[in-house]
């Protein structure tokens, strides 16, 4: 693992030569921003992509608008993406499931050979989050996947604490990675959802519905290309609003219910425990497949 960390991990001030980089480039890149109801973020979000696409770095900025009640859409379109309804995409699947299911649907309208996901309620977003995600695939070929690693604050009774956020993942998900799948024990934030990834390995992996979806496809990709093909990339600071402890607990549910699954289909699970987890969730095929079958 120190080995792992010491050559594949990042900070985004590695790649804040953005014009360079983008006179490098060989991969066309795609950012895909999924939304619901984040009016009062999805704007400087998408902005800030935008101006990587101006500057070059960038080919398309999609934002997937999930089913929103407010004017998402609109601020949007104002910052210069493209915008897409979730319900437009791949109507014949049914029902959209969740985020994971927004991801994988917009995943069927891109075509750029790589795409950053980043997530639309983030407040003070900068360029540097892309930048820094989409990096390390433009200089190293033999890396597949990039994951964002970050400060996580939170903020009670008005007092912000530094690294106390990311609950769910600092509880569930990183304990059960260090036992399950000691491989990713290293990644600072396993659910993050600020990816990069090459487009052709994306298309070969199923996408969980919902929370689950950062994690499973975590565990997707190691079994797929392996831990050396994995980056993580430090981007500073990233604040949300929190969800209420009550929300959280939907959240783990899925979290738990994607990771034991695949511990169960690699046979990391000695024992299959009576209580797994039952929690309802889409698991949508990959896209290769999907496509093979139409």
């Amino acid at each position: 693992m120190d080995r792992w960390a010491r050559h594949n991990t990042f900070s985004h001030a590695d790649f804040a030569a953005v014009e360079r980089l983008a006179r490098g480039r060989a991969a066309s890149i795609a950012v895909c921003i999924p939304a619901r109801d984040e009016e009062r973020t999805v704007g400087a979000i998408a902005a800030a992509a935008v101006g990587l696409r101006d500057r070059g770095l960038v080919d398309r900025v999609l934002v997937v608008a999930d089913r929103c009640a407010d004017a998402t859409e609109e601020v949007a379109v104002q910052a210069g993406a493209e915008v897409l309804a979730s319900e437009s995409l791949l109507c014949e699947e049914g029902p959209v499931a969740g985020k994971g299911d927004v991801m994988w649907r917009a995943l069927s309208v891109l075509r750029e050979d790589v795409v950053c996901y980043v997530d639309g309620d983030s407040r003070d977003f900068g360029a540097h989050f892309v930048a820094g995600l989409v990096g390390p695939l433009l200089v190293r070929d033999d890396l597949v996947f990039v994951k964002g690693d970050y400060c996580r604050p939170f903020t009670h009774a008005g007092r912000e604490v530094p690294d106390e956020g990311g609950r769910v993942s600092q509880l569930l998900a990183r304990p059960l990675l260090r036992r399950l799948y000691p491989e990713l024990a290293g990644l600072g934030q396993p659910l993050a959802g600020e990816i990069a990834a090459r487009r052709a390995l994306l298309e070969r992996l199923p996408f969980e519905g919902g929370y689950g979806v950062e994690v499973a496809m975590l565990i997707d990709v190691l079994r797929e290309a392996g831990a050396g093909a994995i980056a993580q990339v430090d981007l500073g600071t990233r604040r949300n609003a929190h969800k209420p402890l009550a929300g959280l607990g939907p959240m783990a549910d899925e979290v738990l219910a994607a990771v034991l699954d695949r511990a169960r289909r690699d046979g990391r699970l000695a024992v299959e425990p009576a209580g797994l987890p039952d929690a309802e969730h889409v698991v949508r095929p990959p896209m290769d497949a999907l496509r093979a079958a139409a």
